[in-house]
């Protein structure tokens, strides 16, 4: 079955969840701060992990102490879906434990 977009309102009413999160060129997207190059390092590592549970994969983009990270569903257009959203949940919640602000 493929995955629905989510609609705007869905879409808005999702992102009040997700405080730092936004939608940037029809991905949602977020940035982490870290305290420095391995800490940032690692949570690529847990993020790369998440999105192998999942079988979703956001682009991810590693600094020296940042992270960020935008996603869409392909297999929807480039939209929005329910996936997106779950990534960026389990992500989210994964963060504090890395110490990313």
């Amino acid at each position: 079955m493929p995955t629905q977009p989510l609609s705007q309102k869905e879409i808005e009413d999702r992102l009040r969840e997700l405080p730092g999160w936004s939608v940037e060129d029809a991905r949602l997207a977020r940035s982490y701060r870290l305290a420095d190059h391995f800490a940032a390092t690692a949570l690529v590592v847990h993020v790369a992990q998440i999105q192998q549970e999942l079988n979703h994969h956001a682009e991810l983009t590693l600094g020296y102490d940042t992270v960020a990270l935008a996603v869409s569903t392909h297999s929807a257009g480039g939209a929005l879906t329910e996936k997106d959203f779950e990534l960026a949940e389990r992500v989210e919640a994964a963060a504090p434990g890395h110490g990313a602000h």
